[in-house]
């Protein structure tokens, strides 16, 4: 048996390789990016009106004299006016500039007269109005490095720039094979000796809040042969997630079974309440985590032991741990770390009642999960704990 530090480090050495993707740009929301990206062009591409108005030389202007209009450029027309001293043309916003102007001046600070116009602005200067040719990115530049959130503004950025595909840390490919004969699909009758399932909802709700989707999900009898060949079936994954059996029931095969799938087992038991029979191993590209089947203990295991695993392979950072005094007292078994149901407030945390490893009606309505350590028997109101955010 080891303990819950030993645990998460045995867990961070043996991950597999992380996986890089190049994704459509617009698939590619709410991924990292995995490397550095350079810009292919000048954005903008030309000089470019910023405003709807005139444009015209302003060096070639004495600051009163009327400018005469020879044209209208809308925004996507390519200009052919090549303007001369003293003249101007209609422009519309991310219209590009035509040859021999530098400056616009906005439709509100003109007197039009015909075609002319005379300049009531008094304050505008060369320049004004105009957003220059490369101005946001210039051509080799680097626009973003590597490990940056792909963002809404990020991804409208690129498209922006031209990019159409990015390389991002690829999620993993996570499998769920949920063990138990006593097991009933919710909604339907729940026969003498039966239960609602309810791991795979709270395994794959967990995921979502990770943007992943798990690509299958199995229910097995407790049957040796079945979890045999659903197990052999599925080890091509990233990450297989199994719950139930784990124990040292009659019935219990799940560690029995993986071993003779030829996964090599790096632990099965840690020094914690709930989730006693966490069991972890590996199967060359494929991680191994079989949890305990009741609910609490099935989803206390997920968050602490593989959101870690999922955001090392995804680069990303799902939930936040953070220390807060306690707003209660309570008194505990040594020698196992203890997980608990917690509800914070704006300045302590508090201890839900109701902490057996089957009981989810306190779970449903915590926001963190309270770690009290192993060795520590009694915590006083106000001692400082480590709490992990769940929602």
């Amino acid at each position: 048996m080891v303990s819950v530090s030993e645990a998460r480090n045995l867990i961070m050495d043996n991950q597999i390789s992380v996986k890089k993707v190049l994704l459509p740009l617009a698939e590619a929301h709410g991924y990292i990016l995995a490397d550095q990206v350079l810009a292919a062009f000048d954005t903008p591409p030309f000089d470019q009106s910023a405003m709807d108005g005139y444009a015209f030389s302003y060096d070639n202007w004495d600051g009163k004299t009327e400018l005469i209009v020879i044209g209208e450029i809308q925004a996507g027309m390519q200009s052919s006016n090549i303007l001369k001293p003293m003249q101007a043309v209609r422009i519309f916003t991310g219209a590009p500039l035509p040859t021999g102007a530098d400056t616009v001046v906005i439709k509100e600070n003109v007197s039009v007269t015909g075609n002319f116009i005379s300049i009531d602005n008094r304050q505008i200067t060369k320049g004004s109005n105009v957003r220059s040719r490369g101005s946001q990115t210039q051509t080799g530049e680097i626009v973003m490095e590597e490990g940056q959130l792909l963002t809404a503004p990020a991804i409208s950025f690129f498209a922006g720039i031209g990019i159409d595909k990015l390389l991002v840390y690829a999620k993993p490919l996570i499998s769920i094979v949920i063990t138990g004969n006593e097991l009933s699909k919710p909604g339907g009758i729940l026969s003498q000796g039966k239960v609602f399932e309810s791991n795979s909802f709270g395994i794959t709700a967990a995921l979502m809040q990770l943007n992943i989707s798990p690509v299958s999900i199995d229910f097995v009898e407790d049957k040796e042969e079945e979890l045999l060949g659903v197990i052999r079936n599925r080890l091509g994954v990233d990450l297989l997630i199994l719950t139930g059996g784990i124990s040292v029931g009659d019935y219990d095969f799940t560690a029995e079974v993986l071993n003779k799938c030829s996964v090599e087992r790096i632990f099965h038991k840690v020094k914690q309440k709930p989730g006693k029979p966490l069991y972890f191993g590996r199967y060359n590209q494929t991680v191994v985590f079989a949890l305990p089947g009741n609910p609490a203990a099935a989803l206390i295991c997920f968050y602490e032991y593989i959101v870690p695993v999922v955001a090392y392979h995804t680069k990303k950072d799902y939930l936040k741990k953070i220390k807060m005094p306690l707003n209660d007292e309570y008194k505990k078994i040594g020698g196992l770390t203890h997980f608990l149901k917690g509800k914070t407030n704006l300045e302590t945390v508090s201890i839900l009642s109701g902490q057996e490893s089957y009981l989810m009606n306190s779970f449903s309505i915590a926001d963190c999960i309270i770690q009290l350590d192993e060795e520590k028997e009694w915590y006083n109101k106000g001692d400082l704990v480590d709490v992990l955010m769940i929602i």
